[in-house]
């Protein structure tokens, strides 16, 4: 039932990441038209050029919000990129220290008491 469980929330999660890829590219597209106008404005010395780039900046960042439903895209790659990678790990348990019986350990420190 577990897995049952983990493979519906992965088909969900590969369904809403597909469906934001268009949302993930214009993020992308914004982010880099936001970082070359930002380089641009603070490499200008002229007011009209810093007019321009910031303007153009504005616009990359007016669709930078637009493109906000990106994250919930990217947080079910992630998911599901974590949840591939966690798949058959093992419950790791705590490492045994001896693997002798106890009570063998017992009768050795015994005897070098008794000594």
């Amino acid at each position: 039932m577990k897995k049952f469980l983990l493979i519906t929330a992965a088909v969900i999660l590969a369904i809403i990441a597909l469906s934001s890829i268009g949302h993930i590219v214009g993020l992308a597209i914004s982010l880099f038209i936001v970082y070359f106008s930002y380089k641009q404005f603070m490499e200008t010395n002229s007011t009209v050029g810093k007019v321009i780039w910031a303007v153009i900046g504005l616009i990359g960042f007016s669709g930078l919000l637009g493109s906000l439903p990106a994250l919930a895209g990217i947080a079910a790659v992630y998911i599901l990129y974590t949840g591939y990678k966690n798949w058959d790990r093992k419950k790791e348990s705590a490492p045994i220290v001896n693997d002798e019986d106890p009570f063998v350990g017992f009768e050795r420190e015994w005897e070098k008491l008794k000594k």
